[in-house]
């Protein structure tokens, strides 16, 4: 009887993870931009992954208890190495919750209790694991036996890190998806669509940017100068004065700005709790923060001229820095599309020392025009 309730069990986690894992691959499908017809960048991208899990573990041995976001970490890690794990089985032809199916079955990845941390054998036996996975080829018969082995030890880790295999395909598939897709602008969120009209950021704005002969730039919106006249305030001058561009960027493409409130003076202020929470101080300093932490790697990417997409590491950083504020509900793409259009109409505004900015919130866009004669 007892035997006949572990098969009944057994049967039925295997049926819950092969449907995890045929949803999982369904909704990443269209995150992978990579080559179809080369399982070589996969397989580099699966060993940067592994690499990662590793030295995470690393990290934990050199830091200990100080190391505070290990669970965190590992389980982004263990979510990057599935994503190209799956799409490398999908290259081979093979169903990847079959090879999982096979993986659990051989029972290799219960040897470990749940511990505090993954013994150093699970690791490093995935990294054993993986150099066998490295021979794969396409159409070779070996494959699905090689496949299988590493997943058993994909599993081992999983098991020991105290994780869950839904929770790491969950948070994935959420990473990937809003890196990666293009955001409908429909079912993004709008932060205060219930709020009255002098408490919303406006629906577009026309921002007139000037510079004296002090060298300090000053901003007039609706004929008024708002906020404070700036310069560079550092011995390069690398056009820092103009950040408030980016301001206006984040305003109009992620609908968000607690700075661009502040200068027009509408706050939240009939919410106590937004007032403070999310249009307050603090929120304040964390956009300033991050906008000049940004500005301090765009400026070594010539101001990201010609590129089309932001490093994924940058992202993640951003997703840090916005915890607990209401913007950290807008995907990854949508920052890359402030960040880049922010950018590009900041250049401009650099070269011709001023000039006008349109941001829509409907369209999600801000444009340039320069300054003329009768805009000065």
């Amino acid at each position: 009887m007892e035997l006949s309730a572990r098969r009944k069990s057994d049967a039925l986690k295997n049926r819950k993870r092969t449907l995890l894992l045929r949803r999982y691959t369904k909704e990443i499908s269209h995150t992978d931009f990579l080559p179809g017809g080369d399982i070589r960048p996969v397989l580099m991208g699966l060993v940067g992954e592994v690499g990662s899990v590793l030295a995470a573990g690393k990290k934990l041995d050199r830091e200990g208890s100080v190391f505070s976001g290990y669970r965190a970490t590992i389980q982004e890690e263990l979510g990057d190495t599935l994503w190209y794990f799956t799409r490398l089985c999908e290259r081979l032809n093979l169903e990847i919750d079959a090879v999982f199916s096979a993986a659990a079955k051989d029972g290799r990845e219960s040897g470990y209790a749940h511990t505090t941390r993954p013994p150093h054998a699970a690791l490093l036996a995935l990294g054993g694991a993986l150099s066998d996975v490295l021979t794969v080829r396409r159409r070779r018969a070996d494959n699905f036996p090689l496949l299988c082995a590493f997943a058993s030890q994909y599993l081992r880790v999983v098991r020991a890190s105290r994780l869950s295999l839904e929770k790491i395909a969950e948070q994935n598939t959420k990473k990937t998806t809003g890196r990666f897709l293009n955001a409908n602008f429909n079912e993004l969120p709008r932060f205060d669509d219930r709020f009255p009209t002098e408490e919303q950021l406006p629906r577009k704005f026309k921002v007139v940017i000037t510079q004296r002969e002090s060298g300090q730039s000053y901003l007039q919106y609706n004929g008024v100068f708002v906020g404070d006249p700036l310069t560079d305030n550092i011995g390069d001058q690398d056009g820092y004065r103009f950040h408030d561009v980016f301001h206006f960027a984040y305003a109009a493409v992620l609908n968000w700005s607690p700075v661009f409130r502040a200068l027009l003076k509408q706050k939240r202020k009939s919410n106590k709790k937004y007032d403070q929470e999310q249009d307050g101080g603090r929120a304040v300093v964390v956009e300033e923060g991050l906008t000049a932490w940004i500005f301090s790697r765009a400026k070594k990417l010539e101001f990201f001229a010609d590129q089309r997409s932001l490093s994924f590491d940058m992202l993640k950083t951003i997703e840090e820095f916005v915890q607990g504020y209401e913007v950290e509900a807008c995907p990854l793409s949508l920052w890359e599309r402030a960040i880049l259009q922010g950018y590009q109409v900041f250049r401009k505004v650099h070269k011709n020392n001023g000039g006008i900015v349109y941001g829509d919130l409907k369209t999600r866009s801000i444009r340039y025009r320069p300054l003329r004669l009768r805009d000065k």
